[in-house]
């Protein structure tokens, strides 16, 4: 069975119903926005490209020379803090790293065997200086 295929396609007309006024967008004002309200140009994106100069130290230490500051006023030297609650860290002698240990014959502080075995080496003078250098008292048998 032969059916013949029909290509055209008919268009429909729209009805468009011309009663209706256009609508148009009104601007809602919000009671919470100032309408004359411009940005400053110093802060982030919104306010535009504005480039931040940047100080050194010296530049900024002679700024602060010239402000009329007092004897009474504080500064970074004259903060007291009291003592901290929390325990002194402790750092081998020997490489730096925090101590976990410290040994008994020479009170020198360690953090891993090798410098066990490097401080029981040691002789009594060099002993007593990493204790000088610790400000510590030089207990050396």
């Amino acid at each position: 069975m032969n059916v013949p295929v029909d290509s055209t396609v008919e268009a429909k007309p729209v009805a468009i119903d011309t009663a209706l006024p256009p609508v148009e967008p009104t601007v809602k004002l919000l009671p919470f926005k100032e309408p004359n309200f411009i940005h400053s140009g110093i802060g982030g994106a919104a306010a535009g490209k504005k480039n931040r100069t940047w100080k050194n130290l010296k530049q900024i230490l002679a700024s602060e020379r010239t402000l009329p500051w007092q004897l009474t006023d504080p500064n970074y030297f004259s903060i007291d803090a009291p003592p901290s609650f929390k325990p002194d860290k402790k750092y081998s002698d020997i490489s730096g790293l925090p101590a976990n240990y410290t040994d008994p014959q020479s009170k020198l502080r360690y953090s891993t065997i090798e410098e066990f075995n490097y401080i029981r080496m040691l002789p009594t003078d060099v002993i007593t200086g990493y204790l000088a250098l610790r400000k510590a008292t030089s207990v050396v048998p």
